[in-house]
C-alpha cells in the first residue's frame, strides 16, 4: 500500500528566526583554481554538505551556499598547463567577467528600457488630434499606471542584484584590473529580466500553482511511486529517501528540486542561467518568510488584454517559506544547487540515482547528447523521470548547428542510449508563464515518460 502523495507545498507558517546568511572568505585567500559560475569548462557548486564548504562559508543557520568546486583531475590541471595558458585563462576569464556584469547591467537596466517603451507611447498621444487623446484618456492613464508598477518591479530587481557581485566573490574581482568596457545590453538582455519575473510568478506564488500542479506534480507522484516512503519507513528496510541522490538539470528558481527535498531525497538542481541563479539566490536566501514581496510580471505584456486588470495584475511571493530548508536538511535528506553546463559539470558516472528532467531536453541542439549524458551519469537501475515539450530552442538559430527530432525520434534514440522506457503519456496539457486574464491562451500538450537504466547491459 502506498503512502498517500504528497503534493505541491502550501504556504507555511512563518520562521522569522531562522535566516540564511552566505559569508564567504576573502576570495584573495582561495586557490587560483577556484572558479565562479562560467560559460564554459569552468563552474561551482551551492550546497550545504561536506567539508570544504566549512572551509568556505559560515553555515550557522545556512540554507543553500556557494561552494567553489576545485579541479583536481588529471584532465583539467593537463589542460590548465602549458606556455600559453596564462594567457588563454585571463582571456576567459574577462570574458566570463563580461558576461556576469552584462546580465547585471540587464538587471539594472530593465527600468530605463521599460520606461521608454511607455514613455515613446505617451509622447505619440501627445501628437494625436485633440478627439483621438480625448478617447485615449483612460489609456493613458494604464500607461501612467504601468510607470509606477515598472519602478516597484525595479525595487525588487534591485535587492535580486544587491550583493550579486559578493554573491560570486572569487579571482574574477575587480583587483585584477581587468580592462572591461560597460557592458552593451540590448532589448532581448532586458526581455530575460522580464521573463525572470514571470518565472517568479510560475515557481514561488500562489497563483502559479495551477502551471506547478501540471508540470510537476507528475514527476513527484513518479517518485512516490517509485521510492514509496512506506517501504523506508520499514523497521528493517535497507534504504531510506535521505539516501537516494536525484538531480534536476535546468532547475530554473528551483521549485521542483526544493519540492522533491521535502519529500525527503536528497536532491541537487543544477543551472546555466545567471538571469536564474541571482533571482533563485535571492528567493532562497533572502526571503525569511511567505509573501514578502510583491511583483507585476505581466505589466509589459501590452498585447491581447481585456482590460487595464490583465496588465497591472500583482503576485506576492514566496508562497512557502524558503526557510523550511533548515529543516530539510537537518535530518540527512540534502538540498543544493549547481551552477553551470549539465554537460560540462557532471562528468562522474554512475552517480545518481533519479535525473527528473521538466522543460529541459529541447533547450539542447543536440538532444542526443543530453540523454546519453544523463544515462551515463545515473546509476545501473536508476531512472530518468521526464515533462516536458520539444519546443527546440535552437531551431531558429542561424549561429548555432541543431537538430529537432520527433518524439517518435526521441524514444529510438533513448532506447539506442541504453534506455528502457517503462512508461509514456502524451498530449498532457502544460502551461508555461502564462497570464490567466490574457486574451492569448498557449498551452503544451507535453510528454511524460519514465525509462529506467537497466542494472546489466543488454546484450
Amino acid at each position: 500500500m502506498l503512502a498517500d502523495k504528497t503534493k505541491i507545498s502550501s504556504p507555511s507558517t512563518p520562521k522569522s528566526d531562522c535566516e540564511s546568511k552566505v559569508k564567504f572568505k576573502d576570495s584573495n585567500k582561495m586557490s587560483s583554481n577556484s572558479y565562479v559560475y562560467a560559460k564554459h569548462k569552468r563552474f561551482f557548486r551551492c550546497s550545504t554538505e561536506g567539508k570544504q564548504v566549512d572551509e568556505l562559508v559560515t553555515l550557522e543557520h545556512q540554507l543553500w551556499c556557494f561552494q567553489f568546486l576545485k579541479f583536481n583531475d588529471n584532465h583539467c590541471n593537463s589542460a590548465m598547463a602549458g606556455e600559453g595558458n596564462n594567457y588563454d585563462q585571463r582571456v576567459d576569464t574577462e570574458e566570463e567577467r563580461e558576461h556576469f556584469l552584462k546580465i547585471i547591467q540587464a538587471f539594472k537596466s530593465y527600468k530605463t528600457f521599460a520606461n521608454n517603451l511607455v514613455l515613446r507611447r505617451l509622447s505619440y498621444i501627445e501628437t494625436l488630434p485633440e478627439t483621438q487623446q480625448t478617447a485615449l484618456s483612460r489609456y493613458k492613464t494604464s500607461l501612467q499606471e504601468i510607470l509606477k508598477c515598472v519602478a516597484l518591479n525595479h525595487q525588487i530587481i534591485e535587492m535580486i542584484t544587491e550583493d550579486a557581485d559578493s554573491m560570486f566573490e572569487n579571482p574574477l574581482n575587480h583587483s585584477n584590473n581587468f580592462r572591461i568596457p560597460r557592458p552593451k545590453v540590448t532589448l532581448s538582455d532586458v526581455d530575460k529580466v522580464q521573463v525572470t519575473l514571470k518565472q517568479i510568478y510560475r515557481d514561488w506564488t500562489d497563483d502559479g500553482v495551477i502551471e506547478r500542479i501540471q508540470c510537476y506534480q507528475p514527476i513527484l507522484d513518479e517518485l512516490e511511486e517509485l521510492f514509496p516512503s512506506s517501504l523506508s519507513e520499514q523497521k528493517n528496510s535497507k534504504w531510506s529517501r535521505s539516501d537516494l541522490n536525484v538531480l534536476v538539470p535546468g532547475a530554473g528558481l528551483g521549485r521542483l528540486a526544493f519540492e522533491i527535498a521535502t519529500l525527503g531525497f536528497s536532491c541537487e538542481g543544477n543551472e546555466f542561467s545567471l538571469y536564474m541563479l541571482f533571482a533563485s539566490n535571492f528567493i532562497l536566501n533572502k526571503c525569511p518568510d511567505v509573501k514578502l514581496h510583491k511583483i507585476y510580471p505581466w505589466v509589459m505584456s501590452c498585447d491581447n488584454n481585456l482590460s487595464s486588470d490583465s496588465l497591472l495584475a500583482s503576485v506576492v511571493f514566496p508562497d512557502v517559506n524558503p526557510t523550511n530548508l533548515n529543516e530539510i536538511n537537518s535530518d540527512g535528506r540534502r538540498f543544493s544547487m549547481v551552477a553551470g553546463d549539465f554537460l560540462e559539470v557532471y562528468q562522474k558516472e554512475n552517480e545518481w540515482d533519479c535525473v527528473a528532467t521538466c522543460f529541459f531536453i529541447d533547450c539542447a541542439n543536440n538532444v542526443c547528447t543530453f540523454i546519453e549524458k544523463i544515462f551515463t551519469i545515473l546509476k545501473p537501475g536508476g531512472f530518468w523521470i521526464n515533462l516536458g515539450p520539444l519546443q527546440y530552442h535552437f531551431s531558429n538559430s542561424t549561429e548555432e548547428e541543431s537538430i529537432e527530432p520527433t518524439f517518435e525520434d526521441v524514444k529510438l534514440i533513448i532506447e539506442s542510449a541504453g534506455f528502457k522506457l517503462l512508461r509514456e503519456t502524451t498530449k498532457l496539457p502544460t502551461l508555461y508563464c502564462q497570464n490567466r486574464r490574457s486574451m492569448l491562451k498557449q498551452h503544451y500538450e507535453s510528454v511524460f515518460f519514465t525509462c529506467e537504466k537497466p542494472n546489466s547491459p543488454s546484450l
